[in-house]
């Protein structure tokens, strides 16, 4: 697998579908689905996704340490409201 980065440089920013789909262990297909239908967080450039390395690995430790299923959709959701609230109040709420 390759990333954004070189060996003993600072971890990728991001990575390609492909890469982050191998990181989760599943199909690049899978992870395309979810971000066309915005359950999963991506970046578009033209035609090109790109996955924020710190999605992939907010993932990891949420899994961790709620020890359970982490639903990628639901994350997703609970994001959008959030930043949806802080544009319609003009307030920052994390």
């Amino acid at each position: 697998m390759s990333t954004n980065s070189t060996a003993g440089s600072n971890p990728p920013t991001f990575y390609t579908v492909p890469e982050a789909a191998e990181i989760l262990r599943v199909d690049a297909a899978t992870v395309y689905r979810a971000i066309r239908e915005d359950a999963f967080p991506a970046v578009r450039v033209r035609t090109r996704y790109v996955v924020p390395a710190q999605a992939v690995e907010e993932l990891a430790r949420r899994a961790a340490d709620g020890g359970g299923v982490v639903d990628v959709a639901q994350m997703t959701a609970e994001r959008r409201a959030a930043r949806d609230f802080e544009r319609a109040t003009g307030s920052a709420w994390r």
